[in-house]
């Protein structure tokens, strides 16, 4: 009579892994596969894509000396991971050098051998995603056996066309294993359950899908890691931007039981994951803690909130920089909210910068009448005294312009986009209100951290009498929208004035994002979470005839 099969335990780590740094993502993967074995009895251990060196590495792959950093990485797991089967994601350098052929590869370990491997066949090259510059697609279908089980591994963009999945259970796969490194953004996570559906109907098989967590530069990974069965039941969500090893049991073609977590509202996944964010880029590269020019309105208090919570009250220093066009309840707001978060308040009135510079320049001004210039000049000013702070003391400087307004170039160069971080520089204003509201919601009863008024008094730049945000702009409220087409879409004039817009303002924003390429160019890296951020996934030229288009 035929013995039944036991269960297969697997564990999920979701990790938060720091690119370059072989050896200690190597010592992280080393304790999840030991905390899988002894503490959750796990048989089989599964680690995102390219796990070893971090992601995106970028050109760090072509450095001459990584093909024996990445080598002695994997003699090392081979060594010391035993009594668990370890599933790892690195590069393979196929020639055995960094200016030859390279693989985006992923081993299986077992008790010293590398007892099968494979290599993604779908190399992604949109969006954030550069592939295609650095790796070779692979050919090659992997089917392996743990505790009875024939289990198809896959990587990453392999899951999300069709294909290596089908070939996978052609090869007699009865579960497939997804390695991921996959970037956060507001729709993302819908996404991935598109996904898995479109799987599960070209397949029928069930999937475990493992992502990194944390943030890296410019991008966001927000682990989200899940199972499901092969009729596309969701059987596991892992935690959003929480680091950590999950075990799960398959038996019998399914997964058993439930883990799902609570649903959130997007305003508290995007503030968590900014927070992710900061922290991870301030801690990562060194710096003390962050400083940032708190004004009073609306996008510093949110920064500054962000920053405290990402670093502790005592890493972060809001420095108010008032102008002759500060009004009084600016100053009044900057200081309350420095004292509701707990953070170090500094004040450098920038009225002698300003004059010094104004003096300066008025021989060769002459009789110029005062316009943009002097605004800049002051909010340029701030960037000095900031940047200054920074040099002195250490911290990094967190700029506070968001999205909307680098969209259309509402910002200064050495200014207000003066800075090494730009925590919600992919945060449309709209959304930055919700964040705010959002913020004061988890705020103990009675003690927000943004004055009410901060969030329902109309935003100014403060740097001429009565200036208004709206003065320069088109509502935010239209303003936004607006933008998501015309930069996330990508659509034509035509076809945004289609959707009821003015074609007038369709055509002064449309210009207004054209000019302001080179400033954009010349912003701090920070955090993406819409469907295409500027930077590192939008890339277009500075100098360029597109007009309608």
């Amino acid at each position: 009579m035929a013995h039944a099969r036991k269960p297969l335990k697997l564990a999920l780590a979701q990790l938060n892994l720091w690119v370059g740094d072989v050896e200690g993502n190597v010592q992280k993967i080393i304790d999840a596969a030991a905390h899988a074995r002894d503490t959750l009895g796990a048989e089989l251990i599964a680690t995102p894509e390219l796990s070893l060196i971090g992601y995106p590495p970028d050109d760090l792959l072509l450095r001459s000396a990584m093909p024996g950093v990445i080598e002695d990485g994997v003699q090392r797991l081979l060594a010391e991971v035993r009594g668990i089967t370890l599933i790892v994601g690195l590069p393979e350098y196929a020639d055995g050098k960094a200016g030859g052929t390279i693989y985006n590869a992923a081993y299986v370990i077992r008790d010293g051998r590398v007892i099968a491997r494979t290599r993604k066949q779908l190399l992604p090259n949109y969006g954030v995603f550069d592939e295609r510059r650095h790796f070779r697609a692979g050919h090659q279908t992997l089917v392996f056996e743990q505790s009875g089980v024939q289990i198809g591994l896959c990587i990453c963009e392999d899951i999300w066309g069709p294909g290596p999945a089908a070939a996978a259970k052609g090869a007699g796969a009865e579960l497939l294993v997804n390695i991921n490194a996959s970037p956060f953004d507001t729709g993302k996570s819908a996404g991935r359950r598109r996904v898995f559906d479109s799987r599960v109907a070209e397949t029928g098989l069930p999937i475990a899908y493992v992502n990194s967590v944390g943030g890296q530069d410019d991008v966001l990974f927000d682990g989200d890691s899940a199972a499901v069965d092969g009729d596309g039941r969701i059987a596991f969500e892992a935690p959003l931007f929480d680091e950590g090893v999950f075990a799960l049991s398959f038996d019998n073609g399914r997964w058993q039981g439930e883990a799902l977590r609570a649903p959130m509202p997007i305003e508290a996944i995007v503030y968590r994951g900014l927070v992710q964010s900061v922290r991870d880029y301030v801690n990562r590269n060194g710096f003390p803690g962050a400083v940032l020019g708190l004004s009073g309105g609306i996008d510093s208090a949110l920064v500054a909130a962000v920053a405290a919570d990402a670093l502790g009250a005592d890493r972060v220093w809001g420095v108010s920089l008032p102008s002759r066009y500060t009004a009084g309840m600016s100053n009044d707001d900057a200081r309350l909210e420095a004292e509701a978060l707990g953070i170090r308040y500094s004040v450098l009135p920038i009225e002698p910068a300003f004059e010094a510079f104004s003096a300066t320049l008025a021989e060769t001004f002459g009789d110029r009448p005062p316009d943009l210039t002097e605004e800049n000049i002051q909010s340029r000013s701030r960037g000095v005294l900031l940047m200054a702070l920074s040099n002195k003391f250490g911290s990094v400087v967190l700029t506070t312009g968001n999205k909307s307004e680098m969209a259309v170039g509402y910002s200064t160069l050495y200014g207000d986009m003066c800075g090494g971080f730009a925590p919600i520089k992919d945060v449309y204003k709209t959304l930055v209100y919700q964040l705010a509201v959002y913020r004061n919601s988890i705020a103990p009863a009675g003690k927000p951290v943004i004055p009410e008024r901060v969030i329902t008094r109309p935003p100014s730049a403060e740097l001429r009498h009565e200036q208004k945000d709206s003065d320069s702009l088109p509502p935010y409220e239209v303003l936004d929208p607006l933008l998501e087409l015309y930069v996330e879409n990508q659509l034509s004039i035509a076809e945004i004035v289609a959707r009821g817009f003015d074609e007038a303002t369709v055509r002064r924003v449309a210009m207004l994002v054209r000019r302001s390429e080179y400033k954009r160019r010349q912003a701090p890296p920070g955090p993406k979470v819409t469907s295409r951020a500027f930077g590192r996934e939008r890339r277009y030229p500075l100098t360029a005839v597109y007009g309608d288009i």
